[in-house]
């Protein structure tokens, strides 16, 4: 894969600013919609996926990365599906690792299952990344296997001894679901910081439909947090990694717990994050279904003022917050998209 030639930055390229006055500069790019899980609160058993002529090239998706880079995006998210399956990945990661060497991305990592980290550990540390996002929910190989209904609970645990033998820094990344993990909390934050890994809590989110009801699986990080409390001492950080958790330290692990609460406590007032799907479609919200076409523009042209003038128009839309609600009696979610399209 041919790396695309840029233009000299430096780190105080201009931001993108929203209708809100917040600042654009994360970016979260989903390379494809695939994945070798099939996790029951994010997928439908029996998936449909993106016919494969649908999805950007690999210097597509580069081209668009770019382009947001230039224009002020300081960090770059690779998402799916699962990231590490796409075909010849490590060469856009490659690629994109080259604006961390000029100083124009601060951060290029991604989140990852950890299936394929035996393979590609050494090679993401080689193209820059630093540090990764590992979905993780339970440290149980059965209930791991009941969850994910395919995943290898072995091949995840050497992914993870992989990366961290590379250098990787890695963050646990949990759902809290009732009735599955709500007991575990306590005994995956103790081994995440024993070895460690920093931890973040997730509530689970209405998107795509399901085989199952999520208010069934829905568990408030505000109960979560106050059993927590009276196991551990609690103390908010500041710390951040540009994503929506709020970060707690653990006195008693000497570790970091991120909490990401959608629904109990949002976090749009601060959202810097805009989200590329692997077909070219810019979500401003990942809780709304309001998007923008990239594509067209990006393959209208050979130069970029087309897809700079997109970008544009479609940051002037980015909503102030989304709608995320789960109750009884919403059967269909707020929105129809599994957020394997969107990027996680």
């Amino acid at each position: 894969m041919k790396s695309i030639a840029m233009p000299d930055m430096t780190p105080s390229t201009p931001p993108m600013i929203d209708p809100f006055g917040r600042a654009v500069t994360y970016l979260r790019v989903s390379v494809t919609d695939r994945c070798d899980f099939r996790c029951t609160y994010c997928m439908a058993e029996h998936m449909t996926f993106l016919p494969k002529k649908d999805l950007l090239t690999l210097e597509e998706l580069d081209r668009l990365c770019t382009t947001f880079v230039e224009k002020g995006v300081r960090k770059i998210r690779l998402t799916g599906g699962e990231p590490l399956v796409r075909k010849n990945i490590m060469e856009l990661i490659r690629s994109l690792g080259r604006h961390i060497e000029t100083g124009a991305l601060d951060e290029l990592t991604l989140t990852t299952n950890a299936s394929q980290l035996a393979r590609f550990a050494d090679d993401l540390y080689g193209a820059g990344v630093r540090r990764i996002n590992v979905s993780l929910d339970t440290l149980d190989p059965d209930k791991f296997r009941a969850i994910t209904r395919w995943g290898d609970f072995g091949k995840v645990m050497d992914g993870l001894q992989a990366a961290r033998e590379a250098g990787l820094k890695i963050k646990i990344n949990a759902v809290a679901l009732k009735d599955f993990n709500e007991d575990e909390i306590p005994s995956m934050l103790e081994w995440a910081h024993g070895q460690g890994m920093d931890m973040t809590l997730i509530e689970t989110m209405p998107m795509g439909e399901i085989e199952e009801d999520r208010t069934d699986r829905y568990l408030p990080l505000s109960q979560v947090r106050a059993d927590l409390s009276k196991r551990y001492t609690l103390t908010d950080i500041p710390y951040k990694t540009g994503g929506p958790a709020r970060y707690v330290e653990i006195a008693e692990t000497g570790g970091r717990l991120g909490l990401i609460t959608p629904l109990t406590h949002n976090f749009c007032e601060s959202c810097n994050r805009v989200r590329l799907t692997c077909t070219g479609q810019l979500y401003m919200c990942l809780g709304q279904n309001d998007d923008a076409d990239l594509r067209a523009p990006l393959r209208a042209s050979e130069g970029n003022e087309l897809l700079s003038n997109a970008i544009d128009e479609a940051i002037g839309r980015k909503p102030k917050g989304h709608d995320f609600i789960i109750e009884r009696g919403r059967s269909r979610p707020a929105v129809g998209r599994h957020m394997s399209v969107t990027g996680g």
